[in-house]
């Protein structure tokens, strides 16, 4: 590939990165405008070149990476790693933010119970 003009597939990419288990989840998340280049809402044929920032978002958290080498098969993952630059933010720790729940199997809430839900959620 000539490396000015070089621009693969940003599906073929995503996958081959493995920010995708899948070339088609990568091309779902494409047609459903999670994955954006630029800043711009990539289709799942969009090219992608060195330099490019992806931003793809999904799953437990936004991933924000830069192109930094072209892959269009999928590589092992010191390749893959070492193809983007990770600009992600940390992740939340677990249990910051915990939502009160009910345990499972224990029917439906008394109307005591229900009250105390309803003031919970600031009805």
């Amino acid at each position: 590939m000539d490396p000015a003009t070089a621009s693969v597939r940003v599906d073929a990419w995503l996958w081959a990165v493995r920010l995708f288990k899948s070339r088609s989840l990568a091309t779902a998340a494409c047609k459903a405008g999670h994955v954006r280049i630029n800043g711009e809402r990539a289709k799942p044929a969009s090219t992608v070149s060195v330099g490019d920032e992806v931003v793809v978002r999904g799953g437990e958290r936004e991933r924000i990476v830069e192109v930094r080498h072209l892959l269009v098969k999928r590589v092992g993952a010191p390749a893959a790693a070492a193809a983007i630059v990770d600009r992600s933010p940390e992740p939340l720790p677990r249990g910051l933010f915990a939502v009160p729940r009910r345990e499972r199997g224990a029917g439906r809430p008394t109307k005591r119970e229900r009250r105390e839900i309803e003031r919970l959620r600031g009805y």
